[in-house]
């Protein structure tokens, strides 16, 4: 039998955007203010990264804690409602995420995975940005 649908939790979840979010307008910030050039959501980089330097072989995958399970306290929390259902989607989203990952790497590119709680300390984020995105073809 299937469980019933509350509607205004189906309609916050169609809410929820997948592109131009909050944290990825945050971090195409700071990248404007040194290293513009990007490209967004490319279809032809495997897992489809927010942020692309295709010239570079550099994508950068901006995650809702949340959404991609996470260790911090955001990412930690369960829904008390469908637990089963979310614990089997993060499950899914991380094994997505890390396959993407691979996939990259094989294929000579480097990945940059930024949590969405990182924002909390933008001198933090943002030199991790620079070493990413300046310095990490100097393997």
């Amino acid at each position: 039998m299937k469980a019933s649908v509350d509607p205004q939790r189906s309609a916050t979840m169609r809410a929820v955007k997948s592109r131009d979010t909050s944290p990825e307008l945050a971090v195409r910030a700071l990248l404007r203010g040194f290293a513009p050039g990007y490209r967004l959501h490319r279809k032809d980089v495997p897992g489809n990264p927010d942020i692309a330097y295709p010239g570079r072989k550099q994508a950068i995958f901006v995650h809702g804690c949340f959404w991609h399970g996470h260790d911090c306290a955001r990412g930690a929390r369960m829904p008390k409602a469908n637990a089963d259902y979310w614990r089997a989607k993060i499950a899914r989203n991380r094994a997505r995420d890390r396959a993407h990952c691979e996939t990259l790497a094989a294929l000579g590119w480097r990945a940059l995975v930024i949590w969405e709680c990182e924002l909390k300390d933008q001198a933090a984020l943002e030199k991790k940005l620079r070493e990413f995105v300046l310095f990490s073809n100097k393997n």
